[in-house]
């Protein structure tokens, strides 16, 4: 696929807004909102229905696509291993789920047959049942007064969602697990803040989102993370950018990478001087050179940058990884680290779209 040109400055912030007609740059910068809204129906008992004595034997996520799907991934990697119950991905109702467990029904479709069915069988064999997707249509009628409704609050297209399920999930959490328990207010404002790193106001050096939309501009890209919860990562920011900035980007695990690395990812097809008098018309485009981002959480980044070190056209990125900050400060538990870095990820598709006007 040949490169897009950017035709707009990263730094042109009167030119990126006149070119955000969709609202790409506000959609992604809701995040915190999100979250807030979802922390508001926790205060306000929406979820005091499931609350038990004993904690569920399972907490099931039933979703079949989109961020829906990448939330449940990236919550059951990054916090199976602490809760009290063990958690489920799965794309339909399991045949065992009962009366001892919990099921969330998330997605944006509230029509969709898949959900509509997995709803309906969690509710008649008993689960506590969470429907987080809009309270219309077949779903209602499934729900209606016999699962808890967490709808949304804020109308955000589902390329720009995957907080409010993270949100949905770890509320859930905070309920029917005794041993956990989160702060989605904090959890709201540290999302505030990395939106307002990658505003369109911040120039590109002290901008997280800019500099990743900079360096990925008529590459091709790979992502990569260097666990479980940050592989789902990267995969919702290869959909994110197809999706957004309609540039295409494989998504894998860190030991395909150093495998893709060894065999030569990295490395310049042509040497400088040959580039110098390449002349496209006679010698054919010049194959787009690869950029490879791999996310990482605070604690694996020393590890990761060392394993990578000597490989050119590689980012490690992990929350804390912030232009302007000197000194990197600890960006909290897995989960927020997860959710702020699909904030810039977000605003970077949002950004590679824009500067094509």
């Amino acid at each position: 696929m040949s490169a897009t040109h950017a035709t707009i400055d990263l730094d042109d912030v009167e030119g990126l807004l006149a070119a955000d007609r969709e609202g790409l740059l506000r959609a992604a910068s809701m995040a915190g909102a999100q979250m807030r809204a979802t922390a508001a129906a926790l205060a306000e008992g929406v979820l005091e229905p499931l609350r038990s004595d004993q904690p569920p034997r399972t907490v099931v996520w039933v979703a079949s696509r989109g961020a829906a799907e990448a939330a449940g991934a990236m919550l059951a990697a990054a916090l199976g291993g602490s809760t009290a119950a063990p958690m489920v991905v799965a794309s339909e109702v399991p045949p065992w789920i009962g009366a001892l467990d919990v099921m969330v029904v998330a997605g944006d479709d509230p029509a969709d047959p898949v959900l509509v069915s997995a709803a309906a069988s969690g509710i008649r064999r008993g689960a506590r049942v969470v429907i987080v997707a809009p309270d219309e249509g077949p779903m209602r009628d499934v729900a209606a007064g016999r699962a808890v409704v967490l709808a949304p609050r804020l109308l955000v297209s589902d390329e720009f969602a995957l907080v409010r399920y993270l949100a949905a999930g770890l509320a859930v959490l905070d309920v029917v697990d005794p041993g956990m328990s989160v702060d989605l207010d904090s959890l709201a404002d540290a999302l505030d803040a990395e939106a307002m790193r990658n505003s369109a106001g911040r120039e590109l050096f002290t901008n997280p989102a800019k500099s990743l939309a900079e360096r990925m501009s008529g590459r091709e890209v790979v992502l990569a993370g260097g666990n479980a919860a940050s592989v789902a990562l990267a995969r919702h920011a290869g959909a994110i950018l197809l999706r957004v900035a309609q540039q295409p980007a494989a998504a894998v695990g860190l030991a395909d990478v150093l495998v893709g690395l060894r065999r030569g990812l990295a490395s310049n097809p042509t040497d400088y001087e040959s580039s110098i008098f390449h002349d496209d018309e006679i010698d054919g485009p010049l194959p787009a050179r690869v950029r490879t981002v791999v996310f990482a959480t605070d604690e694996e980044r020393p590890a990761i940058v060392a394993t990578l070190s000597g490989y050119e056209d590689v980012d490690v990125v992990s929350a804390d990884d912030v232009p302007d900050v000197v000194t990197p400060r600890p960006s909290g538990r897995p989960e927020q680290q997860l959710a702020m870095l699909a904030v810039r990820l977000e605003m970077t598709a949002a950004y590679l779209r824009l500067v094509r006007g």
